[in-house]
């Protein structure tokens, strides 16, 4: 099981999403941006480092808000090939740093409400579900 850190980075009650590459696998579908840990990495440590990577900011990396196991349903080929995960959310507490997209087709900042009407990751929808009911808690 490949173990991987999102970050859930929020900015005037907006969150940022990024969509994925056309060539990549599961194309121009919207996401969370983070990655893989890599050996010896804590979920905190890799996020810092994929938030460098993709996206050219300095992340203070805030506490672990979900953390959920998925398992992409392409057939039973695909599940011994690795396409099993453990996913841990972090809310991002501040970044320093312009952002500059590095690595996805585009990012955008959108309301939570937003996010239930596009085209997410079947891996991050859970995370959806939760943003948005926080969302409206806030509002209510």
């Amino acid at each position: 099981m490949k173990e991987v850190a999102v970050g859930i980075i929020t900015c005037n009650d907006r969150v940022l999403v990024c969509q994925r590459l056309a060539t990549a696998r599961y194309p121009l579908k919207w996401e969370f941006p983070g990655g893989k840990l890599e050996t010896g990495e804590s979920p905190e440590q890799a996020l810092k480092r994929e938030l460098q990577e993709e996206l050219d900011i300095e992340a203070e990396i805030g506490p672990e808000i979900h953390r959920q196991e998925w398992v992409y349903s392409q057939g039973a080929a695909e599940k011994q090939s690795g396409s099993s995960y453990r996913v841990f959310y972090h809310m991002v507490t501040a970044f320093h740093g312009t952002l500059l997209n590095r690595a996805f087709h585009q990012i955008r900042w959108v309301s939570p409400e937003e996010l239930s009407l596009m085209d997410i990751l079947e891996g991050n929808r859970e995370a959806v579900k939760l943003l948005t009911r926080d969302a409206e808690k806030k509002s209510a």
